[in-house]
């Protein structure tokens, strides 16, 4: 595959292309993985025969609660997966008495091991192309809503039939290759996933916002859970005291369904060796324009940042001021602030990248072997972007300060309410049905809440410059409340029945919810949000079907090597090796040892996301670190880096070597190379991964975890 490969010198960029060999750029899909993408795994270290990779090892690799990768790791169907990944479920067991984000969390016997409600875990029974199935079915004639409904059909179709092999059984359907292929995937889900073992948060979140997305790290950034079963079956079961570990009963044996896992390695690595990832990638856009790209950064990155930076200060004062408030908001405002300093790299990358116009160089390479008669059109691509330009920003601003990206409890009921909740009461009498929403006072808190709210209706007006996109709502905050968004916030959630928990909500609507501030407010997004879509929508179908003719395009025009599909949170693998980077006189060196991380925990009076408890610049000043040790440094190797290629989605995925044994887990990327989700670049692109020795060792010396490091070979 052809590759736009960047050598960042300080200020100038150049471009330069090079063969696909030479570089291990790809998320490949396993069940057709290519043998030229086979056979240089082999030159670079991978030992294992082909087969051992899609129904082998992709067997151990699981999608961890619908947003992260997790890998069973012992015959009982023990399961590893990054801190960041498990971070709500240890903070949902949390209290002011019991802190398991401070004090970390070890279940001494397996029926400490505690349950955890809405968690997930769903593995990969098998996948394949249904693109003709589609084809012969006219999907790229149809527009996107048409195209849904028929892909929505088909879905229902296939798990039927899956499920008459299997009752756990499910498929989804999803587009490759920018709609030009389809896949279907047949998944299996575990609902009753334990939680085992955390570390402190002060070392599984070790560096916190100073340190993410950067490098040197020495972020212990692990958690551990468990996968249980029926005791009759082995069959996925919800939760129930009398389930099994996954793999344990003897039915299952039988069955011949003992689960796969991955053997953890304590023999280490150094540069140059095989490492390979295989996970969850969320979301890349390597195929999009130029006109995309300056979409994303302008009308997505740009107002992201923007509103999450306003809305975190909120965030963190009230936080910080509270631990009550500090534990119903903590995993809150981590995954707020994560991809709001991802927004800001994503930002600083693409212009100093030169991004956008390394693409509109490349499209330009394109048009002359398309010719000038082909249905790709450059020249209207531009036009529908440039048409839906305003639009979108103010879609983001919207999402951002209203939608579930708020994650502000009064503005997501009230969209929720107009937008199909579950209907509740007897089916046969309408007139008794109501709505209703449960009581989750636990997971926020209102003056914070309130607070945030105020501040985002004021942002909001202030950063949308065409009125037609400003919700009716604000006319009444001018006229009722003197322009004080603080005052109508308040009042909302003080007197709206959309904050009374428990309250039934009557499906008919009456004059006082026709009075309630809390419904009008709700109403008033609803109808703005259909007229932002509206617009959008109207030039979807037009922008999908030229951002397909040009994915196509560059297949064709690169017809001799192999292509993979830009990341959809399907299962990838991604070959590479051990490695660091340089940048002008920098070198990134390829590990971070334990000294390294006595010197940062020095610096915590000066930085607060350094701070951590006594003990462990005890453990990680030892004079011998046993096992644990490694043989090339002499020293214990905390976090290393790969040339592996990944993304959001692969947080918790396995590094693994070249027997197939996990030496690691990944979570994060360097921000040298944020843009790469858009234009890679092997020369500075790295994975960002946690030694499982690092892991391992905190097991023992930290928590004592005996009973695991048997069950996991280690002593």
């Amino acid at each position: 595959m052809r590759k736009l490969l960047i050598a960042l010198l300080i200020i100038n960029c150049q471009v330069s292309i090079v063969n696909w060999a030479s570089a291990d750029e790809g998320m490949w899909t396993l069940f057709n993985l290519p043998d030229a993408v086979y056979h240089q795994m082999q030159t670079e270290g991978f030992r294992l025969p082909k087969s051992s990779l899609y129904g082998g090892l992709s067997k151990c690799v699981v999608n961890f609660n619908g947003g992260c990768t997790g890998e069973v790791v012992s015959p009982r169907g023990l399961l590893f997966t990054n801190h960041h990944c498990g971070f709500e479920a240890i903070r949902r067991h949390s209290t002011v008495e019991h802190d398991y984000m401070i004090d970390g969390f070890y279940a001494k016997e397996e029926k400490d091991e505690l349950r955890n409600e809405n968690l997930f875990v769903a593995f990969m029974r098998e996948q394949k192309d249904i693109t003709p199935m589609l084809d012969s079915l006219g999907i790229n004639n149809l527009n996107n809503i048409s195209k849904e409904v028929l892909i929505d059909s088909l879905n229902e179709v296939l798990t039927k039939e899956a499920k008459k092999v299997n009752q756990s059984y499910y498929v989804e359907i999803d587009p490759f290759y920018e709609g030009n292929a389809y896949y279907a995937t047949t998944y299996q889900r575990y609902n009753d996933v334990r939680l085992v073992y955390a570390p402190t948060k002060s070392m599984g979140k070790f560096g916190g916002e100073t340190d993410n997305w950067m490098w040197p790290r020495q972020t212990c950034d692990v958690s551990v859970f468990r996968i249980y079963v029926d005791p009759k079956t082995g069959a996925p079961a919800d939760y129930s005291e009398d389930n099994v570990p996954m793999g344990t009963d003897s039915l299952s044996k039988a069955q011949g369904i003992v689960p796969a896992y991955l053997p953890v390695s304590m023999n280490g690595y150094k540069p140059g060796d095989f490492a390979m990832t295989i996970g969850y990638p969320g979301s890349t856009e390597r195929y999009l324009s130029s006109y995309g790209i300056e979409e994303m950064r302008n009308n997505i990155f740009d107002p992201m940042q923007q509103v999450r930076g306003v809305k975190q200060k909120v965030m963190k004062y009230h936080m910080n001021n509270s631990e009550a408030v500090r534990i119903k908001y903590d995993s809150k405002y981590a995954r707020s602030s994560n991809y709001w300093k991802n927004a800001i790299g994503m930002i600083h990358c693409i212009d100093s990248l030169g991004v956008i116009q390394q693409k509109n160089d490349y499209e330009k390479e394109i048009q002359k072997f398309v010719g000038d008669h082909s249905p790709l059109n450059f020249s209207k691509l531009r036009n529908y972007y440039k048409e839906r330009a305003e639009v979108v920003r103010a879609m983001t601003f919207f999402q951002e300060s209203f939608g579930k990206r708020s994650q502000n409890e009064l503005a997501v009921r009230a969209m929720k309410y107009y937008n199909g909740m579950e209907v509740k009461g007897p089916e046969n009498k309408p007139s008794k049905q109501y709505l209703m929403f449960e009581d989750n006072s636990k997971e926020w808190d209102k003056a914070l809440d309130s607070e945030a709210l105020a501040v985002m209706i004021q942002n909001y007006r202030q950063q949308i410059s065409d009125t037609t996109y400003l919700p009716s709502f604000y006319k009444t905050i001018d006229k009722d409340f003197g322009g004080d968004s603080y005052r109508y916030a308040c009042e909302m959630y003080n007197n709206s029945m959309l904050m009374q928990s428990g309250t039934k909500l009557k499906m008919k609507t009456t004059k006082k919810m026709e009075r309630d501030l809390g419904m009008q407010f709700g109403l008033s997004l609803v109808e703005t949000l259909a007229d932002i879509r509206l617009v959008i929508d109207s030039l979807k179908d037009s922008i999908d079907v030229q951002e397909r003719l040009l994915c196509a395009a560059k297949m064709r025009m690169e017809q001799e090597m192999p292509h993979y599909s830009d990341a959809n949170f399907t299962m990838r693998l991604s070959p590479g090796q051990v490695g660091g980077f340089t940048m002008g006189n920098y070198d990134s060196g390829y590990y971070t040892t334990a000294s390294s991380l006595c010197d940062k925990i020095k610096k915590a009076d000066l930085i607060d996301d350094y701070k951590a408890q006594p003990i462990f610049s005890e453990l990680f000043s030892a004079s011998d670190y046993g096992i644990y040790k490694d043989k090339e440094t002499g020293t214990l190797n905390l976090c290393f880096l790969t040339n592996n290629d990944i993304t959001g989605g692969n947080s918790g995925s396995p590094v693994i070597d070249g027997d197939g044994k996990l030496i690691g887990l990944a979570f994060d990327g360097n921000w040298e190379s944020l843009s790469a989700d858009i234009l890679y670049d092997d020369t500075l692109a790295r994975c960002i991964c946690v030694d499982i020795r690092y892991v391992l060792y905190l097991m023992d010396r930290w928590a004592h975890a005996d009973r695991l490091l048997q069950e996991l070979g280690v002593k």
